[in-house]
């Protein structure tokens, strides 16, 4: 991760909460991680003591338990300063089969809050750039969100992190994995402003852009009202929202519906992602 640390977390959060979303992607109740450090020769205690204990905290606040590892130390110049290895062990529920390829006719896709801000803050710190408003990372465990919308019905279809590549190519993804059809609307996607802003600056489109904190959900039409509601009351689905919907069963293609009146295709991320978030 360069840089370690950013607006809004670091690379501590980042590893804890990464692979805590990814079990509660797959519907999974996180419990345990492990984690394993590769450290350069030279980089400071004081660094890695405020690393180790961010890690600490997220753990916390995440609800799990760290509880075994590894530490290796490298020559000077073999890692830079250090990486970091989690993995983690979950158990699902019976009657819970959530899958990328469960997407089905008529479900509705969900998302959980605004995208794009955790690789416009990242970008941001590693390159010095200043905005008149600070943008913050999104980063955050959404293993709570995950189980509230489970407690509404465990006839969740998909479940999906839009990390690297952003929505647009976690989309394609799940689209191309269920061989359906999608069509999401811009103007129901909350970019916030300051993001917006940078992206037209920088030549970015939020919607490649990674996101730490965020989930899209694929739910049974006459789901959506209950699962909103349950997510709204979470503290990080408040700005929970409809964005599209599955179209039919074809060869995965992602419509767009833009705000001007028209219809783009959405594909793929082509190409090295910019910034890379890990």
């Amino acid at each position: 991760m360069d840089p370690l640390f950013f607006k809004g977390g670091n690379i501590g959060e980042l590893a804890v909460y990464g692979t805590v979303n990814d079990l509660a992607m797959c519907g999974a109740t996180p419990l345990y991680l492990s984690c394993s450090f590769i450290i350069e020769e030279g980089m400071p205690l004081s660094l890695l003591e405020k690393i180790v204990f961010s890690m600490k905290k997220a753990s916390a606040i995440a609800r799990v338990d760290i509880v075994t590892g590894d530490t290796k130390v490298v020559n000077k110049g073999a890692a830079d300063k250090i990486f970091i290895n989690t993995s983690g062990l979950g158990v699902v529920e019976d009657g819970v089969n959530v899958s990328g390829s469960n997407a089905q006719l008529g479900d509705i896709i969900i998302i959980n809050g605004p995208i794009g801000n955790h690789g416009i803050a990242v970008l941001s710190e590693r390159e010095g750039l200043k905005f008149e408003t600070e943008i913050q990372s999104d980063t955050a465990p959404l293993s709570s969100l995950v189980a509230d919308i489970l407690k509404v019905s465990k006839d969740i279809h998909v479940l999906r992190d839009p990390t690297r590549g952003g929505l647009a190519t976690t989309l394609k993804e799940i689209a191309l994995s269920s061989k359906v059809d999608l069509e999401i609307n811009e103007e129901d996607i909350y970019i916030q402003e300051e993001v917006r802003a940078a992206c037209e600056i920088l030549g970015y489109d939020p919607l490649y852009l990674a996101n730490e904190g965020k989930l899209v959900a694929f739910v049974p039409l006459e789901m959506v009202s209950d699962i909103l509601i349950k997510m709204r009351k979470n503290k990080y689905g408040k700005e929970s929202k409809v964005i599209g919907k599955v179209l039919k069963s074809s060869e995965g293609k992602v419509y767009l519906n833009t705000i001007i009146g028209g219809k783009r295709i959405v594909d793929m991320l082509t190409g090295e992602q910019l910034p890379r978030i890990c």
